[in-house]
């Protein structure tokens, strides 16, 4: 390109001349050549109409030359100073206040010239003036504008990829890209059901400062959020640009996700609003990632197993757990410290799901988070009722059952029928005491003891209302 530049300017040297050598070349050239045309006639005038000899006409002729040089040169300097003043330095002056213009301070911006210069050159440094001025005018509304749909979309969507969307040529295209990604679901526990007995504002407000806490950390470790669904957070890491320490960041991310809601929680308990827990799962796998849609409604997105199976290792989360999936573990085994796996067969897989406990990450990120230690056992027998669930619906039950032992967040209860390891349950306390009538109590199984007749099971609490709670640790400390 830079060859058939100078190629193009060496064929066309005219283009590289000011208008001082132009203009001056041009009044020279057309002089001398006027003048040659009188010195002709001259010559030829004497020749004809006159009897000169040869020698007379040549003297005749050195004398019209030097007369023509004389004039030459006089109308050469007397029209260079009087175009240089007119002309050629206030255009050269409008030529230079082009080049050092600066976009940034207009104010700057001025042209100098003198009280005589010609009204039409005059003309051009004011008509420049307000073409400056409409350019800048219309180039901060564009920028205004492109700020303003950044800050209005960067809400509903992450700012790199609106950014992405925006100065792509192929940005708007329906369509996507495979690319490894590493994806992240957290969901709060309970909150559903919290939610069912508190005012709608209230909840609004309990949601918006979490995900408020939850948005500053995952942009920290600079991950993608895609969506917010409900309470529920999904997050991508390696768009829109894969990068290798992608399935670090989002464990690292996890659990300083996990701190970060801790320190909420003291917040919260200060305001008397009720403390939440969060589960986190995280999985690691190949995605389409683009716009999804049609050409009237599009959502830019990923679209892929793995997106599914995070949300399956999610769900089997207690709260202030994090959980990885295998190919997610695979990349960061050497950084992680993480508990022995856990298998389970989801519907709908067609070989079982491992998952790992991860508790701490290493260097360059150091972040450790360990489930708060849980107080003692008591032993204190409670009849209730039991229903198992399927996600939100019931699909089996009553059935009944007694604690044998409980604390604020684990219940150790026998029933009559077997329940899975991390099976999602309903419990109500089938009793009323000191005119209090508890409500539907959340859980998880977590542990199995077939040893014992009937088998032992030990749930983790996932919701209770706070009333309930209060109750039940009342109990507690008096037992």
């Amino acid at each position: 390109m830079k060859s058939n530049a100078s190629t193009h300017q060496h064929e066309n040297p005219a283009q590289d001349k000011g208008i001082r050598e132009i203009l001056l070349a041009g009044v020279f050239w057309r002089i001398l050549f006027i003048e040659m045309i009188l010195l002709a006639w001259s010559v030829s005038y004497k020749m004809f109409s006159q009897d000169t000899t040869g020698l007379e006409l040549l003297w005749y002729a050195v004398r019209i030359i030097l007369l023509v040089t004389v004039i030459l040169i006089f109308m050469m300097v007397t029209l260079r100073r009087f175009l240089e003043k007119k002309i050629i330095r206030p255009m050269e002056a409008v030529s230079e206040g082009n080049r050092r213009l600066d976009v940034a301070h207009p104010e700057v911006d001025n042209v100098p010239l003198d009280d005589d210069v010609a009204v039409e050159i005059r003309e051009i440094v004011s008509t420049r003036a307000k073409m400056l001025e409409a350019i800048l005018n219309v180039s901060n509304q564009r920028l205004q504008l492109v700020n303003f749909i950044k800050d209005t979309f960067g809400r509903y969507m992450s700012r790199k990829i609106v950014d992405e969307i925006l100065e792509s040529p192929d940005g708007r295209r329906i369509g996507g890209r495979r690319q490894t990604v590493t994806v992240l679901m957290s969901d709060l526990r309970g909150f559903s059901d919290l939610s069912d007995s508190r005012d709608p504002e209230e909840m609004v407000r309990i949601l918006n400062r979490y995900l408020e806490a939850m948005t500053q950390v995952i942009e920290r470790y600079d991950g993608v959020i895609d969506e917010f669904i409900g309470d529920a957070i999904l997050t991508v890491f390696g768009i829109p640009e894969e990068k290798a320490d992608d399935p670090a960041r989002a464990v690292a991310c996890a659990l300083a996700m996990q701190q970060a809601l801790a320190d909420l929680n003291r917040d919260y308990v200060a305001d008397s609003l009720p403390p939440l827990e969060m589960g986190i799962g995280i999985n690691t796998g190949p995605v389409v990632v683009g716009n999804l849609g049609s050409e009237a409604r599009t959502k830019y997105g990923i679209v892929g197993a793995v997106v599914n199976v995070a949300s399956r290792i999610e769900s089997n989360t207690v709260g202030g757990q994090v959980l990885v999936g295998e190919a997610t573990y695979a990349k960061v085994n050497a950084q992680v410290a993480a508990e022995p796996p856990m298998t389970v067969m989801m519907k709908g897989f067609k070989r079982p799901l491992v998952c790992y406990p991860v508790t701490a990450i290493g260097p360059p990120y150091d972040i450790r988070f360990n489930l708060k230690t849980p107080d003692p056992l008591v032993e204190i027998c409670l009849p209730l009722q039991l229903w198992r669930l399927d996600g939100k619906k019931v699909v089996a039950g009553p059935i009944a059952g007694e604690t044998r032992k409980l604390n604020e967040t684990t219940f150790v209860v026998n029933f009559t029928e077997a329940l899975s390891p991390l099976t999602n349950v309903k419990l109500l306390f089938t009793f009323c005491q000191e005119a209090h009538c508890f409500s539907d109590i959340y859980a998880k199984v977590v542990d199995v003891d077939n040893t014992s007749k009937p088998p032992v099971y030990q749930l983790h609490v996932t919701y209770m209302d706070q009333e309930d709670r209060a109750v039940l640790n009342r109990w507690i400390r008096a037992a």
